[in-house]
């Protein structure tokens, strides 16, 4: 497929947007000034004012004596950049690739989305239009190669250039519509080449000994035989499917069936490569130029549509499509492999494996909150609290084997609380304790188990844990820090069932 490019030109760039924010400067001459060897500058000025004779790289004083009621506004460092920035990303509703062209454009990569509005002239058309409805005066044009579209957006009649035909449309431009130098511009314009015609068909090593290396590569460019660097303004995602609407979008149910077209289509490139998504985003480009957006996780790599819907679902009810939403886009920045497991034939798949069990995690997550539900793998150190890891996913496979020779409660305190006992006997457990208020009478008891520190991470006091039970039933999980010759403590560290 031949590639399509569309050059956007502010003309006005920086003069619009101080207009759109001062409407009272609408229909006044005014500039934008900024200081330059010690003199005032005009940086960029209006349509009215350079109408009068005024233009950018002007002094001050001499554009004021032209138009004594000339207004004057500061100019804002980096207001440029910014300002491009902000457009490109609002012009990814045509398409995900968007570029910044210094110092008053913007270079959109459009191969293969111009038929989602009909043709090129439907979708050049819609840009300038949108662009304009934002107060900004724009001209835009459409070709095989950046440098042809920059150069006709710019100087040409003909805002479509059909496929091929780039060397046509440059024929009648003047030289500075191949972002040539000024001094190179300058010396073509004394030897009387004023048109692109006029060198075109000269030999390049002529060119280039004449004019340097930059005119060569320009030509190139613009037509077709030299690549040019594109580079987008925003990272694109290798998993990504989006959906232009041709119609505003403001019904839930028009929301679900756009999700749902995009899920099929990214699930079956994913089944397709034996992949599945970790993380996806699903974003709603609305009319106002806002973006609404939600985003799933799941447990392991999924390609399920109906179960990546049912993720989705849940999160819907949050976005607010306002005066209507214009495009859809399904990005998944974590992918990684996935290939079906082999059922047994005769036995079924329990466990960690079960593709319904990791599926069952990724739904409650969806209601109760990403990483609420934890598993944890046995770690190498004595200490209980230490003697757990968290798990990074489903499939990590422990290294040790869990430690199932003593008996460890079915709730263990992250940190151990200090407790009060009475009647304590050497070796022994206590008679009772006192846990947040309340005393406890042990009437049945079981230890010590002695668990010692690990001299490498820390020095310190071992520990003497008893399994208690008090007149109520309730078991508890105490250890007693130290020896009974020493400065010891109590604790409970634990809950039985």
């Amino acid at each position: 497929m031949a590639r399509r490019f569309v050059s956007i030109w502010f003309r006005y760039l920086v003069t619009d947007w101080f207009a759109l924010r001062q409407p009272e400067f609408a229909n006044t001459a005014f500039v934008i000034r900024a200081p330059s060897h010690g003199r005032m500058v005009v940086t960029a000025a209006n349509a009215l004012a350079e109408e009068q004779g005024i233009h950018p790289g002007m002094v001050l004083a001499d554009a004021r004596a032209i138009i004594p009621a000339l207004q004057v506004l500061d100019d804002k460092p980096e207001l440029v950049d910014k300002l491009l920035k902000r457009i490109a990303e609002w012009c990814i509703r045509f398409t995900p690739f968007a570029a910044i062209d210094l110092p008053d454009g913007i270079i959109l990569d459009v191969t293969g989305c111009t038929h989602l509005w009909g043709g090129d002239q439907p979708f050049l058309s819609d840009i300038v239009k949108r662009l304009k409805a934002r107060g900004y005066h724009v001209r835009a044009a459409i070709a095989d190669t950046i440098g042809t579209a920059w150069a006709v957006a710019r100087f040409g009649d003909s805002f479509i250039i059909p496929p091929d035909q780039q060397s046509e449309a440059l024929l009648p431009l003047p030289p500075v519509a191949l972002r040539l130098e000024a001094d190179t511009i300058e010396r073509l314009n004394k030897l009387g080449l004023r048109q692109i015609k006029d060198f075109i068909g000269m030999p390049h090593s002529a060119l280039r000994r004449r004019f340097g290396n930059l005119i060569e590569t320009r030509l190139n460019q613009a037509l077709g035989l030299e690549e040019e660097i594109f580079q987008p303004v925003l990272p694109i995602e290798p998993y990504q499917e989006r959906l232009p609407c041709l119609e505003p979008i403001v019904t839930a149910t028009g929301i679900e069936i756009a999700l749902g077209r995009l899920l099929d289509a990214l699930c079956k490139r994913l089944q397709k490569e034996q992949k599945g998504l970790r993380t996806a985003f699903f974003k709603c480009y609305r009319i106002d130029g806002k973006i609404e957006q939600v985003h799933i996780g799941t447990n392991r790599a999924s390609y399920n549509v109906k179960h990546l819907f049912k993720l989705f679902e849940t999160k819907l009810p949050t976005i607010e499509p306002d005066l209507g939403i214009e495009l859809f886009v399904l990005e998944a920045p974590k992918v990684e492999d996935h290939a079906p497991l082999q059922q047994k034939l005769f036995e079924t798949m329990w466990g960690l494996d079960n593709v319904h069990l990791s599926e069952l995690i990724d739904r409650l997550e969806g209601k109760v909150g990403q990483n609420s539900i934890l598993r944890y793998l046995p770690d190498e150190h004595y200490w209980p609290e230490r003697s757990v890891k968290r798990a990074l996913s489903l499939d990590e496979q422990k290294s040790i084997e869990w430690k199932l020779d003593r008996p460890r409660p079915i709730q263990l305190l992250a940190t151990p609380e200090n407790i009060e006992v009475t009647a304590p006997v050497p070796d022994y457990p206590p008679m009772n304790f006192r846990y947040k208020g309340k005393l406890h009478k042990i009437k049945k008891a079981d230890g010590p188990e002695r668990i010692e520190q690990e001299w490498w991470i820390q020095d310190g006091q071992h520990r003497d844990y008893y399994s208690v039970e008090d007149e109520e039933g309730c078991r508890y999980w105490l250890f007693r820090l130290g020896h009974y010759d020493e400065d010891y403590k109590w604790f409970i560290h634990g809950f039985f069932a």
